[in-house]
């Protein structure tokens, strides 16, 4: 199993979590871009603590919404969106390769991960970036998402990722970002969804009911208080139960 954390969200003088202690709980780092979250400066740091602990990069791509983190559905024509991600691309894969590491798989964030559940038209413009960019580059996505459908048509390699922390919906897609419900913040039940999703494959839903899945990663998120030391408890617990923890990418 893969855990993966977004990092590098850092701006400025602005600091967004506590990326020094998420980076030895991971095992892939999907990195802000410069749009939602980021700047060149934290993008370079970031590449090169994953390149130093052999942690794989991906491009975390959103929204151009630095103040509204990204967390907003905007509606961007199929150019604006399709430059937007190769721009992302572009900037992040420059970056990487300076240090000596390298974009290995694509995920994309907040409000356009949200939006692009459902919405084929948007999800097409990001697909269509990235394989114009590199068609054999992974996707990193939420399992029967309209984006990972497209991308799985398109022939980029597809890999599922599930949440411990985030609630579903029966359908199996998320609780919207900005609603109430939508964050889990118990630590014991977040450890024993992990556990759940890592070894059943499987999650309860906000009705009650089970929906199964084939997560290949596992998102875990440091960018709140008390995150760091619940992702240091899934990770333990997944070693406990014997969990081969790897890179999906």
């Amino acid at each position: 199993m893969d855990l993966n954390a977004d990092l590098g969200e850092s701006f400025g003088s602005w600091t967004m979590g506590d990326d020094a202690a998420m980076f030895p709980l991971v095992t892939s780092a999907s990195v802000a871009c410069g749009l939602h979250a980021g700047d060149p400066v934290t993008m370079l740091d970031t590449c090169r603590a994953a390149y130093e602990l052999d942690v794989r990069v991906g491009a975390h791509l959103g929204y151009p919404d630095l103040a509204g983190f990204g967390l907003r559905a905007m509606d961007l024509s199929f150019d604006d969106l399709f430059g937007a991600v190769l721009y992302q691309l572009g900037a992040l894969d420059g970056v990487a390769h300076a240090v000596g590491a390298s974009v290995d798989y694509v995920k994309v964030h907040g409000g356009l991960y949200d939006r692009t559940i459902h919405d084929a038209e948007q999800a097409s413009a990001v697909v269509a970036a990235v394989q114009a960019y590199d068609p054999g580059l992974p996707l990193l996505g939420l399992e029967g998402s309209a984006l990972v459908e497209l991308a799985r048509e398109a022939g980029n390699p597809v890999f599922h990722e599930a949440f411990a922390d985030r609630a579903y919906l029966p359908d199996g897609t998320l609780v919207p970002h900005l609603e109430e419900e939508a964050v889990i913040e118990d630590p014991d039940e977040i450890v024993e969804r992990a556990l759940r999703l890592a070894l059943k494959g499987e999650v309860t839903a906000v009705d009650g009911s089970v929906v199964r899945l084939t997560p290949h990663s596992l998102c875990l998120h440091g960018d709140t208080p008390g995150s760091v030391a619940v992702a240091a408890a899934v990770r333990s617990a997944l070693e406990r139960a014997g969990v081969e923890l790897a890179p999906f990418a």
